[in-house]
């Protein structure tokens, strides 16, 4: 919504770690992840493209369009563990630099204004109670036809997290330079309408 407000693209990088989550599903590689080595030379293969248009960006693996696959329960979990790797995460990195630099754009992720673009002048972390964003999931699932129990849902938020701001490699973070955004009580269109303002103002 942002993003076509905005007339720039929209980049969603954790859905080319979930790309690459289910590419290694798919290779037969468990969880947890005890050879990242051969989930780093299984990205080198992958081709990973985003396409806009419709409600959501479609994301391609190799050609195959995997929208709906990557938004399995259990490919949160691969995404995860696989955006852990530091030889994976210098893939995408580049990978998003070089979408970003064709066009600019909206960019979603966990790193972006640390790791990826930190001279970024629009910095802005989203958050919401840990029991808001759960119902949303279990509500995401259930519409996608994949239900979950919310105790599973939040449970497996709560693992997720706390595997992404303990990592060593670009760990879920943020600092002064970020203006946060809890969306707990808000709706899209007025957390959308909020970071539009902001961004028009700062030029």
């Amino acid at each position: 919504m942002l993003a076509a407000r905005l007339g720039v693209p929209y980049i969603d990088t954790g859905a080319m770690y979930r790309a690459v989550g289910l590419a290694a599903r798919e290779a037969g590689i468990r969880l947890p992840i005890e050879e990242p080595g051969a989930v780093a030379e299984l990205a080198k293969t992958l081709s990973i493209r985003l396409q806009s248009g419709g409600t959501e960006p479609s994301v391609l693996l190799n050609g195959r369009d995997v929208t709906a696959l990557i938004r399995e329960p259990e490919i949160s979990l691969y995404a995860s563990a696989v955006s852990a790797i530091p030889a994976v995460r210098r893939q995408m990195v580049a990978q998003q630099r070089l979408l970003a630099a064709e066009n600019g754009g909206v960019m979603e992720g966990r790193d972006i204004g640390t790791k990826v673009f930190p001279d970024t002048p629009h910095k802005f972390f989203l958050t919401a109670s840990p029991e808001v964003r759960a119902r949303r999931r279990e509500a995401e699932l259930a519409k996608r036809g994949t239900p979950q129990p919310y105790a599973k849902v939040l449970a497996e938020m709560e693992a997720r997290d706390r595997a992404d701001q303990t990592r060593k490699d670009s760990p879920l973070a943020h600092d002064e330079s970020y203006v946060i955004v809890d969306s707990s009580d808000r709706n899209p269109e007025d957390v959308v309408g909020e970071i539009e303002r902001r961004v028009r103002a700062s030029g």
